[in-house]
């Protein structure tokens, strides 16, 4: 069976309500994610095939995840298991990853710990047409960054197709490396990029204006710009998404392009001045970007469908949707 696999850290989300409110209550919800299994768990809810590999400890909590995750629908044969830590973040509710207020509790987890030559690639890319890693990963630490350099080689030396979300945190990247270091090398075995201007140009090297407009065409033109360059150093690569996601006074407002075969596609502007749950929306994007490849729809269909399911996610809690297909392309017909 042709399946995609996703790769990255499995985290626990910490959400405290501020203001003391979660020590008067005693009380701190606790959600399951990570980029890559919000993604796996998109493609999964839209009957794609996904499997999820990661590292976890093995002990009771792990078990407890790991069950949770297989409910899903998620092929979770693929977990490798070693180490003694689950990564864990804090962020507080209704807050953004970007946001200042996250707080990383990461290092030394089973997946930070891992090391090149450990992960049996030929094992767990068997039956896997599509592989899909972020830049949080490589962001962990350099040996954790050979690591997706080593699956994503492997990968493509088997003819997988190759995808990449440029995520960018500011707070990781802390181990003397710049992401521009970094990145480019894994880049060259991908198929598929999705990220934003900016993220390409911390991660990339490839130049925004400093005095670029604050309007919607200069943005569109920067896209193609930058989507154009990386297609001309990274010759692999055949599609490049990018989102804008801008908090204005009137409401957040949302669009993507997809830039392929020479040509921009732009996807339907969304609006809404209420946000229920940010994260995982980006995660949500590069899901419907698959699940449109995966099943070989039109440019501007593959572009609208994942701009409207990632906006959808915004108001869904938790990391990852529960939307079904036919649930997003009702629902985005009431915000464009």
């Amino acid at each position: 069976m042709s399946r995609v696999l996703c790769f990255g850290e499995l985290l626990m989300r910490l959400s405290p309500q501020l203001g003391g409110e979660w020590i008067r209550q005693n009380t701190m919800p606790v959600f399951i994610g990570g980029a890559e299994l919000n993604t796996a768990t998109a493609l999964a809810n839209w009957d794609v095939p996904a499997s999820y590999c990661t590292a976890l400890p093995d002990h009771y909590l792990t078990k407890e995840i790991v069950e949770s995750v297989e409910t899903k629908g998620i092929d979770i044969s693929r977990i490798h298991y070693s180490g003694n830590r689950i990564g864990t973040y804090y962020l507080p509710q209704g807050a953004d990853l970007k946001n200042a207020g996250v707080i990383y509790d990461r290092a030394y987890s089973s997946f930070w710990e891992l090391k090149r030559g450990q992960l049996d690639w030929d094992a767990i890319l068997d039956d896997v047409s599509w592989f899909n890693f972020s830049a949080i990963s490589p962001a962990l630490n350099e040996a954790v960054a050979a690591v997706c350099k080593e699956g994503a080689a492997a990968a493509s030396k088997k003819g997988i197709i190759v995808s990449v979300d440029l995520n960018y945190r500011a707070k990781l990247w802390q181990y003397g490396k710049q992401p521009h270091e970094i990145m480019p090398e894994l880049i060259e075995y991908c198929d598929v990029i999705m990220g934003n201007i900016w993220a390409e140009e911390k991660m990339l090297g490839i130049s925004v204006p400093q005095d670029i407009a604050d309007e919607k065409e200069a943005y569109l033109v920067q896209s193609q710009k930058t989507s154009e360059e990386i297609l001309k150093r990274f010759p692999k690569c055949k599609q490049v998404a990018n989102t804008f996601r801008f908090d204005k006074a009137e409401g957040l407002h949302y669009y993507a392009t997809l830039y392929t075969g020479g040509q921009l596609y732009l996807s339907a502007q969304h609006q809404t001045k209420t946000v229920i749950d940010r994260v995982g929306s980006g995660d949500t994007f590069m899901a419907g970007l698959i699940y449109g490849n995966f099943h070989k729809n039109a440019p501007q269909e593959i572009i609208d469908f994942a701009a409207a399911a990632a906006f959808n996610k915004l108001f869904i809690k938790g990391d990852a949707t529960t939307s079904t297909v036919e649930d997003i392309k009702k629902d985005s017909l009431n915000y464009a």
